[in-house]
C-alpha cells in the first residue's frame, strides 16, 4: 500500500501550522516544509547562491538574515522566484527522504506555505486548504511578527488568491474558532483513515 501524501497549506495567518499540529496530535507524521526551508538557508552551498543572487544586502555578519531576505523578496516577485528556485528543490528532495521513514503509515501531511506557488502540490495525492477571513489573518500576522498591515498585505499579494487554491483543494478548513477547526481536522483524519464518522 502506497503512503498518501496530503498537502496542507493556507495563506499567511490562516493558522495552517495550528491545524498541522492537530494532525500530529492524532498520530499523523507531519513534515514542516517551511521549517526545513529555514534550515536549508544556512547550508554553505545555499549561502554561496544567495550571495551570487542578492549580494551582501541580505546578510548580517556573513550570515543570511531572514528579515532582510523577506523584505527584499516580498517587494519583488522575480527575486522571490529566484529564492524559491534555490530553496524548494532542496526541500522537495529532503521531503522524499523523510517520507520513506513513514512508509508504514496510511498517509503523511506535508505542511507548506507555498505548496501551490512552488508547484509541489502536484506531488500530493490530495490537499487540505486552511482559510480564515482576511482581516483575521492580517491581525494574526501583525501580532505574531510585529509587522505593519501594509507588509502583511504585501506578503498576501505574493501568494495565490484563496479561490485559486480552493479550486485545487479537496478539503477546506475554516480556521476562525480553534475548537471548530479541530473538529473539521478530526473529520478529515477519520475520512482519510476510512473510520466511520
Amino acid at each position: 500500500m502506497k503512503t498518501k501524501v496530503i498537502g496542507l497549506t493556507g495563506g499567511i495567518g490562516s493558522g495552517k501550522t495550528t491545524i498541522a499540529h492537530i494532525f500530529g496530535e492524532l498520530g499523523v507524521p507531519v513534515y514542516f516544509a517551511d521549517d526545513e526551508a529555514k534550515k536549508i538557508l544556512y547550508r554553505p552551498e545555499v549561502v554561496t547562491q544567495l550571495q551570487v543572487a542578492f549580494g551582501e544586502a541580505v546578510f548580517t555578519d556573513g550570515i543570511p538574515d531572514r528579515k532582510k531576505i523577506a523584505t527584499l523578496v516580498f517587494t519583488d516577485k522575480s527575486k522571490l522566484e529566484i529564492l524559491n528556485g534555490i530553496i524548494h528543490p532542496r526541500v522537495a528532495s529532503h521531503f522524499k527522504e523523510w517520507a520513506t521513514a513513514y512508509s508504514e503509515h496510511k498517509f503523511v501531511i506535508k505542511e507548506a506555505a507555498i505548496l501551490f506557488e512552488s508547484g509541489s502540490y502536484k506531488q500530493c495525492d490530495e490537499v487540505i486548504l486552511v482559510t480564515a477571513p482576511l482581516e483575521e489573518r492580517v491581525a494574526r500576522v501583525m501580532k505574531r511578527d510585529g509587522v505593519l498591515r501594509e507588509q502583511v498585505l504585501q506578503r498576501i499579494a505574493n501568494q495565490w488568491p484563496e479561490e485559486q487554491k480552493a479550486a485545487l483543494s479537496k478539503y477546506i478548513i475554516t480556521n476562525i474558532n480553534r475548537d471548530e477547526a479541530r473538529l473539521e481536522a478530526v473529520k478529515i483524519f477519520k475520512f482519510l483513515n476510512n473510520i466511520e464518522i
